[in-house]
């Protein structure tokens, strides 16, 4: 009879998804997530497989979280609130493991090599500008935005604006709380 693992399947891909979202997929070693996730080789090839497998499921969570977490906020506070409150929350979240997004910052380090990671972070950053979407139609149809806008073209540019803030936080040479204001202020006079 197998061996059940002594660990929690769950909480190791968001451990490596962290160290993943730091490090990114050349700073990262196979060395380093047996080191943190505390496995040995034996164990984690057991467990995962492979580091792209790992790279695949800690990206996945990743944009899961995101897109449930902001799904959660429009439920509560209603479409528009929420993408106000949003840049503020993606970097003020001490929980975070970096500011820069993980899906952009994926994309640019692997896009170049035609790695399919590159391909998976660009589907999930254009699932996640299709919920941008999905909430600016929710709030013009609620009157809250003006007819003559078009819900795709504001996304974009909300999105554009979120991963350009998120990577002004990384350098911390600019006011990224501010800039996160602004692009919330920026949705108020639509």
């Amino acid at each position: 009879m197998p061996r059940r693992p002594s660990y929690n399947r769950d909480d190791l891909i968001e451990r490596a998804r962290d160290v993943f979202w730091q490090q990114g997929w050349s700073g990262t070693s196979l060395k380093d997530l047996e080191r943190i996730l505390d496995l040995r080789p034996g164990s984690f090839y057991a467990a995962f497989g492979s580091k792209e497998a790992l790279y695949e499921l800690a990206l996945d969570t990743y944009a899961q979280q995101g897109f449930e977490r902001l799904k959660t906020l429009a439920r509560k506070i209603g479409p528009l609130e929420a993408l106000k409150a949003h840049p503020k929350l993606v970097i003020t979240n001490k929980q975070n493991a970096a500011k820069a997004c993980m899906l952009a910052k994926t994309f640019l380090e692997l896009h170049a090599q035609k790695h399919p990671l590159a391909e998976r972070a660009s589907a999930h950053l254009s699932r996640m500008e299709m919920l941008f979407s999905e909430l600016f139609q929710q709030a013009q149809a609620a009157g809250e935005i003006g007819a003559q806008h078009k819900p795709s073209g504001l996304a974009r540019r909300y999105q554009s604006d979120l991963l350009g803030m998120r990577i002004s936080a990384e350098r911390n040479e600019f006011d990224a709380q501010a800039i996160a204001e602004e692009l919330s202020a920026n949705l108020t006079n639509l």
